[in-house]
C-alpha cells in the first residue's frame, strides 16, 4: 500500500510538492507519530458475536456494498448466526473523558498528535477548498463533491459548532495527486461532523444514505470509482437508529442499525487517519467492493448499539487492509459488539492499543470466492500490538479466527502468524487467548507477552480446536492447553514461565519491561515465514509510534527496552 506522508517527530507532516511516498509504514518512515488526543466514555459489552449481514448482522452474514437497489435498506446477507449472546460486560459510568490507558472515566485525556502540524502543500493540489467561518465554503455542504478531480484538497477548519453534513466521496485521485480531506483544529480541538440533524448536499445522488455520514465510493453522482481518498483529523460522530438526517432529496431519514461513521463502499487507496470515530452503529465499515485501505492512528470507541452483537467498533471487509498505531476503546454501554471484527484477505494488525470489546480481535471468514482464492486469505499478520482484557469484558477469549458461519469451506483456513504482542487479562475468572475454529487453522505464536492477574491456572491457550505453534513466549506459571475439550494440539517450545512478567508499571498501564525484566532478551529470531512483516515499530501511548529499537536478542512482548 502507498502512503501520501511519512511521520516525523510527534505529529503528522505531509509531503510537500507532489504528496507522494512510498512510506506505507512506520516501518519504512521510522520515527515518532502520534495520535488525536481524544476522551471516551467508560462504558463495555459483553456476548458472543456470530454472524451478521450487509445490513448489520441483524440476520448473520458478512458485509457487502449493497448497491443501487439497496437504496432503502442495506444489503442482504442470509448467513445464520452461529452463536448467541453470553453473560459479562461491566456496568458503565458514563461520562466521555479517558484516562491514558482508556479505562478510568472524568480523567484528562491522553495527549498525542497536533493535526495542526499535519497539512498537505495547497500549491500541490489543483483545486484547493477552505470550509468554515469566513471561508468560501461555510460548511462541507458547500463543498461541491461532486465535481472534485485528483489533486483536490479540501480543508475543514475546526469551529465551535459541529458540523451537521453528511457526503459522499466518488471520484478518483492517484497516488501522486490523491483527494485529501483534512481536519484542520484549533488548540488541538478536531472539527467536528455529526450525523445528528445533519444534511447532505442536493447535487449528490447516492444510495445507502443512512449507512453513514462520510461514505467513499458507491453513487450515481459523481459516477466514480473512489481512488486514492484520504480522510484525515476529523471528530466523526452520530448515527444510530434513532437519530435523524436530511437525505439528498429533502426527506428526514432515520440511520440504519448498522450505520457507521465512515463507510467505505467501494474504491481503492483508501486512508482513515488520526480521527476520532465515535458514537456510530459500527465506528468504520468496509465492504468487499473495497481494497488497499489504510486505518491509522484514529481513536475508534463508543460504538455499537445497546444489546445488539452486530456492530462493532470496526468492520471490514476489504482486499488488503492495514490497522496501525490505532487506539481502539471500549464499545457503547450496554453494546455485544466486538472490537475489531474483520473478514478481509490480507489483513496486518500492527502496533495498536486494542482495550474492552466481546472479544479484541474476530477474525473470521468472507462470503466472497475472489477474497478465498487471493493467497493472501491463507494469512493473517498481527504484531506489535496491545490487548488488553478487563474484568468483565464480554467473552472470555481474546482472539478468534477462522469463522463464524455455516459455510466452512469459506472459513479462513489458513495460519495466524501471532508474535511480539502484549496481552494482559485482569478478569477475575477464565481467560482463553485464542479460538480456532477447526482442525483446518493454525496459528504461530511466538515472542509474546501474556500476562493475567488471576492464577495461572485460569490461562488456557486455546478453546481446543487447530493448531498451535507455541514458542518463546513469556506465560504464567500454571497455564493449561484448554478449559474445553482439546481435539487440536500445542506444541510448546522455550517458553518462559513466571508469577510476573516485570512490566515498568502495570497499574498504570506501562507495559514495558522495566529493569531486571522476565521479559528481556529471551525472544526467539523470528522464522523466515514474517520476514516481510519485521516488528521495526512499537506502540506509543496514544496513537503513536516509534522504531523499536534494535540491540541483542529481542524482548518479549510489544515493546523492546530502550
Amino acid at each position: 500500500m502507498r502512503s501520501w506522508f511519512v511521520p516525523v517527530g510527534v505529529g503528522l507532516a505531509f509531503i510537500s510538492g507532489a504528496c507522494s511516498s512510498d512510506s506505507s509504514s512506520p516501518e519504512a518512515a521510522g520515527g515518532a507519530s502520534g495520535g488525536v488526543a481524544t476522551g471516551e466514555p467508560s462504558s463495555g459489552g459483553r456476548g458472543a458475536q456470530a454472524g451478521m449481514n450487509g445490513a448489520g448482522e441483524s440476520s448473520g452474514g458478512r458485509p457487502t456494498s449493497g448497491g443501487r437497489a439497496a437504496r432503502t435498506g442495506g444489503s442482504t446477507g442470509t448467513e445464520p448466526v452461529a452463536g448467541s449472546p453470553s453473560s459479562g460486560g461491566r456496568s458503565p459510568s458514563g461520562g466521555s473523558a479517558g484516562s491514558e490507558g482508556g479505562s478510568e472515566p472524568g480523567a484528562e485525556p491522553a495527549s498525542g498528535i497536533d493535526c495542526s502540524r499535519s497539512g498537505f502543500d495547497a500549491a500541490a493540489f489543483g483545486a484547493v477548498y477552505e470550509v468554515g467561518p469566513g471561508l468560501d465554503h461555510e460548511t462541507p455542504s458547500d463543498v461541491p463533491w461532486e465535481a472534485l478531480e485528483a489533486g483536490s484538497l479540501v480543508r475543514i477548519h475546526y469551529r465551535d459548532e459541529p458540523y451537521r453534513d453528511k457526503w459522499v466521496i466518488n471520484a478518483s485521485g492517484t497516488p501522486d495527486q490523491p483527494i485529501v480531506v483534512l481536519g484542520v483544529p484549533d488548540a488541538g480541538r478536531l472539527p467536528v461532523i455529526s450525523g445528528e440533524g445533519a444534511t447532505t448536499r442536493s447535487a449528490l445522488d447516492f444510495w445507502n444514505e443512512e449507512r453513514g455520514i462520510i461514505k467513499i465510493g458507491g453513487a450515481s453522482v459523481p459516477e466514480g470509482p473512489a481512488a486514492s481518498v484520504a480522510v484525515l483529523c476529523l471528530d466523526i460522530r452520530d448515527a444510530r437508529p434513532g437519530i435523524e438526517f436530511t437525505s439528498s432529496d429533502g426527506s428526514t431519514q432515520e440511520y440504519a442499525q448498522n450505520a457507521a461513521c465512515v463507510y467505505l463502499e467501494e474504491g481503492t487507496g483508501i486512508e482513515i487517519v488520526a480521527s476520532a470515530i465515535h458514537g456510530c452503529g459500527n465506528g468504520i465499515f468496509s465492504s468487499s467492493g473495497t481494497a488497499d485501505v489504510r486505518i491509522a492512528q484514529n481513536h475508534v470507541y463508543d460504538n455499537g448499539n445497546p444489546a445488539s452483537a452486530y456492530e462493532h467498533n470496526s468492520y471490514t471487509e476489504s482486499l488488503g487492509i492495514t490497522f496501525e498505531a490505532n487506539r481502539y476503546g471500549p464499545l457503547c454501554e450496554g453494546c455485544d459488539g466486538n472490537n475489531l471484527k474483520d473478514r478481509s484477505a490480507g489483513t496486518v494488525i500492527r502496533y495498536n492499543w486494542i482495550e474492552w470489546g466481546n472479544r479484541q480481535l474476530d477474525l473470521v471468514e468472507t462470503a466472497h470466492d475472489e477474497f478465498v482464492a487471493d493467497p493472501r486469505y491463507a494469512a493473517t499478520w498481527v504484531y506489535g500490538n496491545v490487548l488488553v482484557e478487563p474484568d468483565g469484558a464480554g467473552n472470555s477469549q481474546i482472539l478468534h479466527y477462522g469463522g463464524d458461519g455455516d459455510q466452512q469451506g469459506r472459513y479462513r483456513k489458513g495460519t495466524l502468524y501471532f508474535y511480539q504482542n502484549t496481552v494482559v487479562s485482569t478478569r477475575s475468572g477464565n481467560t482463553t487467548l485464542f479460538r480456532l475454529s477447526t482442525a483446518d487453522e493454525s496459528a504461530v505464536v511466538l515472542n509474546n507477552a501474556f500476562s493475567v492477574t488471576a492464577n495461572g491456572s485460569r490461562l488456557a491457550i486455546f478453546s481446543g480446536e487447530g493448531t498451535i505453534d507455541l514458542g518463546s513466549n513469556w506465560l504464567p506459571s500454571g497455564w493449561v492447553e484448554s478449559h474445553d475439550d482439546v481435539t487440536g494440539s500445542i506444541d510448546a517450545r522455550d517458553n518462559v514461565e513466571g508469577v510476573e512478567p516485570g512490566f515498568s508499571d502495570a497499574a498504570r498501564q506501562e507495559f514495558s519491561p522495566r529493569d531486571g525484566s522476565a521479559l528481556l532478551d529471551v525472544g526467539a529470531v523470528l522464522p523466515p515465514a514474517v520476514i516481510d512483516h519485521p516488528p521495526a515499530s512499537q506502540y506509543v501511548k496514544h496513537q503513536a509510534y516509534e522504531p523499536r529499537p534494535a540491540s541483542g536478542e529481542p524482548d518479549i512482548g510489544a515493546f523492546e527496552r530502550r
